[in-house]
């Protein structure tokens, strides 16, 4: 991550060089008409010296070449040299420009077979120079350099003039005082080649110009770059370049970056020469690979290449100029996120791809060197140019160097960069509240949130727009409150235990509590998680406390553990791991509170109630020390009280904190002197104010003084501004300045206890005529001026306070307790919801809006509600056992007085289809019923009867209708797996007659129950277990006809309801909502165990308490109990569907329930099985011609069961039977007495444990019914064992018994009553003895006995 820090001498320089840029910019228009004049008048000087240039060819040339003498050259070049360097150098302002010239000049003649060999020879010389350069004077080079060039310079000036060359060098001379950056530079100096070229192949006609063709345009460059990097090592100025050239290279890239990001906005001198040193080392290499490749013969192939490269240099330039004057791609808010320093934007790609959230928003912005290239011939080929075409070669080579800037920033904008696409680095404070609707992808998406956590603050986002944010459950909500509209941030598997928002409310920080936590950063404009970091507390339960910098640089956080750990993360560079780990003793206490020093991020406080500690950070020795002095009654002789919060004093170096008894102690930072500090190394992590050692090495706090501020428990501590402000248990908020004198307060309000202060970070505007201020409490009565903000009190209500004019406006109120009660309207769009705190809210869903509530006397809680089939009453179930009928529109009374008739909580209420029964159940597991009788005209709600008639807690209490009659019918299903429906017609005051008691299940528990849709013609009750399985039962007989697997997320449904359908068109297309214990889902109907007709969301990790559906069927709402929140879930039926379609038709969905699949061993086994018992049914050892089917008969089927590991009991076989049986008897009146091998995949699919055989629930038989032995387990003794098995539950006869145990011995070879002649002919008791162990535990019962072995890796069992 960049420095941002300013640093002003820098910024001197860089305003300067911002100037001198932009008048170098103003020229930029007219370099290409420029040029474009210098070429006709070179072109008419090529035209008038062809004839010289023809009779100067051949050996002629190479022997006047011989014949002149170097001393002539010395000093005709010493007097060239004095005239035009000279000059140079005085308007240059360096020897660079000059060099350059020369080297030019020194290229253009160099073309014979004599400059080749002389071109060698220099090349020894330069090698030998490089060493000398350093040493020698800017003179003595200059005449060393002179020497070099020989005769070439004497015989340019006899063809060409003295007088034309001057005037060359006057007008280049003008031009590069005009152009002074470097794009311009590299460009003229491409020009100047070009000109000079065509006059050289004029020159020296048919020959030379067929050697320039071999050699080409890349070695006249190549030279030019070589004679450059050789003129640049001239006198001090090229020693102080190289060594900045060393140094760049052995600099690390952060520091590069560093530098650039400092001087990234003007482009100073010092960047300028960084990059032009750069440039020339890039071109001189680049000069010595094209001399190799032009003695190969290669230039052709490399021509366009290093036209490209060059053309990508230029316009990498021009588009970095036009980046600084606009915004940053890659930063936003001047906080780059990235996993290494930006070095280049090359390099972002792969510094972003560290985190998989960071690499989506912030990609590659760099465009690669291939793309340029892609680009450049696409332009070509629109000019009409083809590379190959030797023909016009000068014209397609010039075009290329001169492509304009404008186009390429044009091709560059074309390829718009990834960073601009990004929405984070793109967005503003409107975006998040533009976005569009998600696509309906997922069958369940959240749109509202009813209530909030009052325990956690509540932030001011936005003035204008009012906006706030605030955490529901496991979602932080980003409520606008004039839209009256929602955005949720979802991503928590555990509810959200903490929250911090940067200083410019950019970025939000929330981490959670429980397995798996994570922390979330969050980019506030559009609801993006920018980073994500995973098992952030491996060993504790989550995230206590979290906070943020003022730079949003740096975030830390302390965990809920008995052992707490703070830890400081570098969020922007994407890790995964802390940059600083302190492990607290726990004698600190429970540390709640954390926060940064605003001036400086290495510095925070935290504090328990007992104890304050104070951090500091040392990065570069990555410690974090701490002081934690122990504060008492003694330290001021007063009652100092139990910590609240604490902050840093905002001019001083002290810490503040407020006290339960309504006193600020402030402690002093002492700051070791800086030589102790950096001569110290020691790698100590924590430090305390009692060592001396650590205190001559470490800052460390000391308290100072006890401030007694108020009488009331001081709750909030918090700063704004240059003032100190308190929140206390009263409501009262008080501003103090510095010294902790009270400037302003308000008490006037009557608030409940104060939770939170947040204020907007739109600074208050400057009083005017018209303001409202209220003046301050000094002596000049000041008009007190302060930002708005935002109030959240103990009993969930949100307050925004107007400064001026001192409006308070309640924005809303929730209930402060836990949610058990939810119901929907039976036709409106109302929704209901009850809370413990007694208060009963009705909200319009569609709309969002709040309509009316009633808030009931201390003690009463709202367990339970629900609206009666009409929509004209609300029945109301009271935790102290309470029962209000309430009119449904203004919630008063019905009833003049309540039913006081249960003495525990009211757990369920339910109203007949006529609304003329309502039955309560409670948690003492019994059932009231109440009648409506007319009593002088008027319909009264009277007591009825109640009966206690279950043994542990009712799961449903539900009215029905008999197919007979119109009258209602109910039934209620408890946990002691009992289904009993009453007698109303036959019940009577205090009696209330039961009908019939069924038993549901055998060893599970039965969760809930509820009316199954007339899907088929036989009416059923559909009742979930805590099995997993979903039983329909019939509901005349109570018999149990289908058995099925349910859905299986984690927990077995809790409750269940059909989803309302809008019209009669959708009634044979049927579906279910369910809740678990966290999880709200969908199944379709009819269930048939097929897991892809069925999807779940987690909706509230603590626990859902409740359920409601809308009237219409679009939205289901969930209770979240203890989180205190009720969630709207809009229902879209397309996308589970869609999911169906996916997993396949017919058995294809149940062959992946199996292993291996249809083609695995297990299912090749059970066709062996299946066709063997064919075989068994018909006698093993029959001579008779057997008879192969498709089908076994009924009697084989569990013979079948048990060889694939499955156990049914007796119960259960009966069940399969019956389910078999009557499969169609409905339909064709007849029973089925045999199945396929389809059907019976299915069969055993849906009734075998859904988890396979577990180690535990034989472990709990033995828990509940053995003894603990002396070696501490839990045996059964072998008498009892077989008492147990011939008297208890589903008991054996002492044949069955003898025969399980000698199959399961080995002495029945075919099993178990397989054939007559594998009877034990020994005495059962002699038997039984001699195998069974005297003490039997669960271990010994099933490996020695069933004979299955345990997994390593869980503890299912296998055969």
């Amino acid at each position: 991550m960049s420095d941002t820090e300013e640093n002003p001498p820098e910024e001197t320089r860089e305003n300067g060089e911002t100037e001198k840029e932009e008048e170098e910019e103003e020229y930029n228009p007219r370099e290409e008409e420029e040029m474009s004049g210098e070429e006709e008048e070179m072109r008419g000087e090529e035209e008038e010296m062809r004839g010289e240039e023809e009779e100067m060819r051949g050996e002629d040339m190479r022997g006047e070449e011989e014949e002149m003498g170097g001393e002539d050259m010395r000093g005709e070049e010493e007097e060239m040299g004095r005239e035009d360097m000279g000059g140079e150098e005085e308007e240059m302002g360096g020897e660079d420009m000059r060099r350059e010239e020369e080297g030019m000049r020194g290229e253009e003649e160099e073309m014979g077979e004599e400059e080749m060999r002389r071109e060698e020879e220099m090349r020894g010389e330069e090698e030998e120079m490089r060493g000398e350069e350093e040493e020698m004077g800017e003179e003595d080079m200059r005449r060393e350099e002179e020497e070099m060039r020989g005769e070439d310079m004497r015989r340019e000036e006899e063809e060409m003039g003295e007088e034309d060359m001057r005037r060359e060098e006057e007008e280049r001379r003008g031009e590069e005082e005009e152009m002074g950056g470097e794009d311009m530079r590299r460009e003229e100096e491409e020009m100047r080649g070009e000109d000079m070229r065509r006059e050289e192949e004029e020159m020296r006609g048919g020959e030379m110009r067929r050697e320039e063709e071999e050699m080409g345009e890349e070695e006249m460059r190549g030279e030019e770059m070589r004679e450059e990097e050789e003129e640049m090592g001239g006198g001090e100025e090229r020693g102080e370049e190289e060594e900045k050239i060393w140094e760049g290279k052995e600099s690390s890239e952060e520091e590069k970056s560093e530098e650039k990001e400092i001087s990234k906005g003007t482009g100073g001198e010092e960047e300028d020469k960084e990059e032009e040193e750069e440039e020339y080392i890039g071109e001189s290499k680049e000069g010595r690979e094209e001399e190799e490749k032009e003695k190969s013969g290669e230039w052709e192939k490399e021509e366009e290449g290093i036209a490209l490269k060059k053309a990508e240099r230029k316009t990498g330039k021009a588009q970095e100029e036009r980046k600084k004057k606009s915004k940053k791609p890659i930063q936003v808010d001047d906080i780059v996120i990235s996993s290494d320093p930006p070095q280049s934007s090359s390099s972002l790609s792969s510094s972003h791809s560290h985190s998989p959230e960071v690499s989506e928003i912030y990609k590659d912005v760099s465009m690669t060197v291939d793309n340029i290239e892609e680009a450049t011939i696409g332009s070509q080929e629109e000019t009409g140019q083809k590379p190959e075409d030797i023909s016009a070669q000068d014209e397609a080579r010039f075009r290329k160097l001169s492509f304009s800037l404008d186009e390429r920033q044009r091709l560059f904008q074309s390829k718009e960069l990834s960073a601009e696409e990004s929405l984070v680095s793109i967005s503003t404070e409107d975006t998040l509240f533009q976005k569009e609707e998600d696509s309906k992808v997922y069958p369940l998406s959240m749109t509202w949130s009813f209530g909030w956590n009052s325990s956690l603050p509540v932030y001011y986002m936005r003035e204008d727009r009012r906006v706030i944010l605030y955490i529901c459950g496991h979602t932080a909500v980003i409520y606008d409150v004039f839209r009256n509209t929602q955005y949720h941030l979802q991503g928590h598997p555990n509810i959200i235990s903490c929250l911090c928002v940067s200083e410019d409310k950019r970025w939000i920080a929330t981490a959670d509590e429980g397995p798996d936590c994570l922390i979330i950063i969050w980019d506030a404009f559009t609801g993006i998680p920018v980073h994500t970091i995973f098992d952030s507390c491996p060993d504790g339960n989550g995230i206590r406390s979290i906070a943020i910098t003022r730079d949003s640089k740096f975030l830390a956080t302390i965990s809920d553990s008995e052992t707490q750990k703070v830890c400081i993360w570098k969020w922007t560079l994407a890790v995964e791991t802390p940059a600083c780990t302190l492990e607290l003793p726990k004698e600190y206490g429970f540390q709640e509170n954390l926060i940064f020093n605003p001036a400086n991020n290495k510095e925070m406080v935290s504090n328990s109630k007992t104890q304050a500690i104070y951090y500091c950070w040392f990065e570069d020795k990555g410690i974090l020390v701490h002081s934690a002095p122990l504060l008492t009654e003694k330290t001021f002789n007063k009652l100092v009280g139990k910590f609240s919060q604490s902050i840093f004093h905002l001019k001083l170096p002290q810490v503040l904190s407020a006290t339960k008894e309504g006193k600020m102690v402030v402690w002093d930072i002492h700051y070791p002197p800086s030589s102790s500090t950096t001569a110290t190394t020691t790698t100590t992590t924590s430090s305390s104010s009692s060592s001396a050692d650590s205190v001559s090495a470490f800052p460390f706090i000391k308290p100072r003084k006890l401030v007694h501020l108020q009488k009331e428990a001081i709750t909030v501590l918090t700063t704004v501004d240059s003032y100190i402000v308190t929140g206390d248990i009263k409501g009262n908020i008080k501003f103090y300045d510095h010294t902790l004198s009270v400037v302003n307060w308000y008490s006037n309000f009557k608030l409940s206890a104060i939770r939170t202060l947040s204020f907007s970070k739109t600074l208050p505007s400057p009083p005017t005529e018209k303001s409202n201020l209220p003046t301050d409490c000094t002596l000049r009565g000041d008009l007190f001026v302060v930002r708005n903000f935002i109030i959240g009190t103990s009993d969930a209500t949100v307050y925004h306070m107007t400064v001026d004019g001192t409006k308070l406006e309640k924005l809303f109120v929730e209930p402060r307790d836990a949610v058990y009660a939810v119901s929907c309207h039976p036709y409106q769009p109302l929704i209901a919801v009850g809370s413990v705190c007694g208060m009963i809210k009705v909200w319009d869903f569609e709309k969002k809006v709040y309509l009316f509530s009633r808030a009931f006397e201390k003690g009463l809680g709202v367990q339970c509600l629900t609206y009666n089939p009409e929509g004209a009453l609300l029945g109301a179930g009271f935790t102290e056992g309470t029962v209000y009928i309430l009119d449904a529109m203004s919630l008063e009374n019905e009833c003049s007085e309540p039913f006081k008739y249960s003495k525990s909580s009211v757990s369920h209420v339910s109203f007949s289809h006529d609304s003329n029964y309502m039955a309560t159940a409670d948690t003492n597991f019994t059932v009231a019923v109440y009648i409506v009788v007319v009593k002088s005209g008027q319909r009264v709600w009277e007591y009825l009867a109640r009966l206690r008639s279950h043994r542990n807690s009712i799961r449903s209490l539900l009215f029905g209708v008999h197919l007979d009659s119109n009258e209602p019918r109910l039934l209620s299903l408890g946990k002691d797996r009992f289904l009993i429906e009453y007698n109303l017609l036959k019940s009577y005051k205090d009696h209330l007659e039961v009908l019939d008691i069924h038993r549901t299940d055998q060893g599970n528990y039965p969760t809930c129950m509820i009316w199954y849709p007339p899907l088929t013609k036989e009416l059923f009750l559909l009742i979930c277990n805590s099995g997993y399985k979903v039983k329909l039962f019939n509901a005349t007989t109570k018999m149990c006809r289908k058995t099925l697997l349910g859905p299986a997320y984690g927990s077995p449904i809790e409750h269940a309801q059909v989803l309302p359908v809008k019209s009669t068109l959708e009634l044979q297309k049927r579906y279910l909502v369910f809740i678990n214990k966290d999880k709200v889902g969908l199944q379709i109907l009819p269930v048939d165990g097929n897991p892809h007709k069925t999807c779940a969301i987690v909706c509230h990790p603590n626990g859902v308490a409740g359920m409601a559906l809308s009237h219409d069927g679009r939205f289901a709402f969930t209770a979240g109990g203890q989180d205190r929140s009720v969630v709207q879930w809009k229902i879209n039926l397309g996308a589970l569907e869609a999911a169906v379609s996916l997993g396949g038709e017919d058995l294809t969905p149940f062959y992946g329930l199996v292993s291996g699949g249809r083609e695995g061993k297990f299912y090749r086994e059970l066709e062996d099985y299946f066709y063997y018992s064919q075989i068994r049914s018909q006698g093993i050892d029959t001579m008779e011609t057997r008879q192969v089917s498709e089908h076994i008969c009924l009697s084989e089927l569990p013979y079948v069961m048990r060889a694939i590991g499955f156990y049914p009991s007796e119960e259960k076989i009966e069940d399969m039977f019956n389910e078999i049986k009557f499969s169609e008897y409905v339909d064709t009146g007849k029973l089925i007495d045999k199945i396929n091998l389809p059907d019976f995949l299915k069969v055993y699919l849906n009734h075998r444990p859904p988890f396979g055989n577990t180690m535990d629930g034989i472990q709990y038989s033995f828990d509940v019914l053995g003894f603990t032995n002396s070696e501490g387990k839990k045996a059964i003794r072998r008498e009892d064992f077989l008492n147990l098995l011939l008297t208890k539950g589903e008991h054996m006869t002492e044949e069955e018994m003898f025969d399980c145990f000698a199959t399961l011995f080995g002495l029945t070879p075919e099993g178990w009553k397989s054939e007559p002649a594998a009877t034990c002919l020994k005495g059962p008791e002699i038997c039984l003895q001699k195998e069974l162990p005297e003490e039997i535990t669960a271990e010994i019962f099933t490996t020695e006995i069933l004979g299955l072995t345990l997994s390593d890796s869980s503890e299912q069992l296998n055969q």
